[in-house]
């Protein structure tokens, strides 16, 4: 059994991911005072799985999870050069997400565990968004987050690995989610973020005058169904008018729609951080954002504007470790671990997990279940 001090020793960690349609599995080592060393990171997607389904499929997820966390885990450690015997701990997404992946990996962690005596980590998937920066750039609390990303909205205030409020977030899509679910509209490719913004790059954002959702709201909430609505409805009226879509149409479509998702990001930002501001008085101020969204372009384009204008440092990881990877979650376990923070095989599988127990549930159901 493990008897070491977790608190002053370098720790090496493996971590396994499963929350979406992602198999990930990851080795990240660290010394007390010095930066993470990420000794590997593989991710088997599932894209051409659900290529035809305009969507994840949970029970093709599920399956694909259990077929290939194995060999993720083994092609892990050996890009690390390190065997089971050379770990100190297993970390894996306990939930929110997915149920089916979500247990996928959780019952592969168990099996490790027992089969080497490692002791198992229990780590929430937000959390291990939430802690990137820190394993990214070694980012001091307290901070304030972003997590935007396909399932998933909201701004946090970042004291501790398992201190968190939540200021505001979706209450119903996410981003990401608006994101799939417009280029699936217009006949674009998924993931639909990324086509979204390829085709908005020649498009023209004034065109179509989407709405701002709940900016009369003086708080850090957010919607995003209704502009999704409002894209769905010009869409439906160009085609009544002229037979079909033309590429400039899809063009401007785009650039409207991803302007409209910019201007209300930036605008509750800017809400969110002075809330943080006047609550944390950090003495070096730092605005981090994780998840896939925060890979568009324009939407970090008005971040980090709005960084500079507020005083605060924009901090964004690089893109592979912004989308779901395991990376983050041996970061979590690490945090986890070196406080004495150890889960035991009566470990379960969450489907929902707020980071924030204090806070009210937020409305609104995205990929990975009900909003925590």
């Amino acid at each position: 059994m493990y008897m070491q001090n977790p608190e002053t020793q370098t720790l090496t960690m493996l971590g396994i991911e499963s929350s979406c349609d992602d198999t990930a599995a990851a080795v990240v080592r660290h010394r007390v005072g010095g930066a993470a060393e990420i000794l590997s990171s593989v991710v088997f997607d599932q894209a051409a799985l659900h290529a035809d389904f305009g969507g994840i499929v949970p029970e093709i997820a599920a399956r694909a999870h259990a077929e290939k966390l194995d060999l993720c885990v083994e092609e892990a450690l050996l890009q690390a050069g390190l065997g089971l015997r050379d770990l100190d701990a297993i970390a894996v997404t306990a939930g929110p997400g997915l149920i089916g992946g979500v247990l996928s990996g959780v019952m592969c962690a168990k099996g490790l565990a027992v089969g080497t005596g490692l002791p198992l980590i229990g780590v929430n998937h937000l959390a291990g968004h939430a802690l990137t920066p820190r394993m990214t750039d070694q980012l001091e609390y307290p901070y304030l987050m972003l997590l935007v990303s396909g399932g998933h909205c909201q701004f946090l205030i970042v004291r501790g690995f398992d201190d968190f409020t939540r200021l505001g977030g979706t209450i119903d899509d996410a981003p990401g989610e608006a994101f799939d679910k417009t280029a699936r509209l217009l006949g674009l490719g998924q993931p639909g973020g990324p086509e979204v913004e390829k085709a908005a790059s020649d498009g023209d954002p004034k065109r179509f005058r989407f709405p701002r959702p709940l900016l009369d709201r003086p708080d850090c909430d957010m919607s995003f169904s209704g502009l999704k609505t409002a894209l769905r409805r010009a869409r439906d009226g160009l085609i009544a008018e002229k037979g079909g879509l033309t590429r400039h149409d899809v063009a401007d479509l785009s650039a409207g729609f991803q302007a409209a998702i910019r201007d209300v990001l930036v605008e509750k930002s800017r809400r969110a951080m002075q809330a943080f501001l006047a609550s944390e008085a950090p003495e070096n101020p730092a605005f981090a954002v994780a998840g896939g969204v925060a890979a568009n372009g324009a939407i970090r384009a008005g971040l980090t504007e709005l960084c500079q204008t507020q005083g605060l440092k924009f901090l964004a990881p690089p893109l592979q470790y912004c989308t779901d990877n395991a990376a983050m979650i041996a970061w979590a376990g690490l945090e986890n671990f070196r406080a004495g923070r150890v889960s035991d095989l009566s470990l379960t599988a969450r489907p929902r997990w707020p980071l924030d127990q204090k806070s009210r549930p937020m409305l609104g159901s995205g990929k990975k279940g009900a909003k925590a």
